[in-house]
């Protein structure tokens, strides 16, 4: 019995006796110095010795972090608990990132296009707007100045029964200005002419339009100075002066009407585009063709009245004296400028 209650007793101490052991285990080590007693000197007295210094030995705990690691881990625990939060992508970013991916001009690897149009070379057509208004103001001034032979003009150009003679002495009253739309119309004929083969390619500089505009208003003046003159001839060889100043009259009438009739035309010949000014000139050659078939007409039903003569023969007069140095006139031409027969 007696060692029963010893074993409770001492059972009852265990934990005060673990947790002596533990703090006594966790407690720093300290070393105290021996102090030896003094000795005493030659007169007697004791001497002092110096104090020693209590030397304290601490244990290092193996769980201690430097200062920068320690900051360094708050700094990642703080940046780990911060959400960051992602802007989306607009639909502007998402069509550009698609356009990037699928343009072959964004293409780092794009390919090369070469343009292979050839480099036209400038052409200074200032003076021929300088030409175009000086025919339209000189036309203008003979409108202006000369209305009634204007009238006269057209009138008869329009009633082919009016009396030749009547229409002639009316006509023949203003010499002025019948001389200047017989020029008005070598300056517009020539001109078309010009449009015609630049239109046509057969002249491909304008370096020689200052030469070649005016040969071609020459030769149109010549041409028909010299038809006048054989006209005149031939109604004196053969006695027919009446019937040969009535043929002038209606040559020239149609002449003066055609050479007005081109204005509009070369305005658009020249400064149209060429879809427009092909169009266009397919159009004025259908008027010249008009208006040459009329000549005819008028003459025909006029020298019937004179003379007695088939329809044959008349024709082969057109065909030898009308139309034959037309077309040769106009192959010599063509020859000259660009050199192929």
């Amino acid at each position: 019995m007696r060692n029963w209650f010893l074993f409770l007793f001492i059972f009852s101490y265990l934990p005060i006796l673990a947790q002596t052991d533990s703090a006594v285990k966790q407690a720093p080590v300290v070393k105290k110095a021996v102090v030896a007693k003094p000795k005493p000197d030659s007169s007697g007295r004791p001497i002092t010795p110096a104090v020693p210094k209590k030397v304290v030995v601490v244990k290092k705990d193996s769980t201690a972090r430097p200062l920068k690691d320690t900051l360094l881990l708050a700094k990642d625990s703080l940046a780990a608990q911060t959400i960051v939060k992602v802007k989306p992508p607009s639909a502007y970013d998402l069509y550009m990132q698609k356009l990037a991916r699928e343009n072959d001009f964004f293409k780092a690897d794009k390919p090369h296009y070469y343009d292979m149009n050839p480099l036209r070379s400038y052409r200074d057509l200032d003076w021929l707007v300088y030409l175009v208004a000086f025919i339209i103001l000189l036309l203008s001034i003979i409108r202006l100045v000369y209305t009634k032979y204007f009238s006269d003009l057209f009138r008869a150009f329009l009633n082919p029964t009016l009396s030749q003679r009547q229409l002639k002495d009316q006509l023949s009253q203003s010499p002025f200005p019948n001389f200047l739309l017989n020029i008005f119309f070598a300056i517009s004929l020539g001109l078309f002419l010009y449009l015609v083969m630049y239109r046509q390619q057969y002249i491909t500089t304008n370096a020689n339009a200052w030469m070649l505009i005016p040969g071609l208003m020459i030769l149109v003046a010549l041409i028909y100075m010299v038809k006048f003159l054989m006209l005149r001839f031939c109604g004196w060889l053969f006695g027919n002066t009446d019937l040969a100043d009535a043929y002038i009259f209606i040559l020239y009438l149609i002449n003066k009407i055609l050479g007005i009739l081109l204005v509009p035309f070369l305005i658009i010949l020249a400064f149209c585009e060429p879809e427009i000014a092909r169009i266009f000139l397919h159009v004025s050659i259908f008027f010249i063709v008009l208006l040459i078939v009329y000549r005819y007409i008028r003459s025909y039903s006029l020298v019937k009245q004179y003379l007695s003569f088939s329809r044959l023969h008349f024709f082969l007069y057109l065909c030898a004296f009308e139309v034959a140095p037309v077309l040769i006139l106009t192959k010599v031409l063509l020859i000259w400028l660009t050199g192929n027969p």
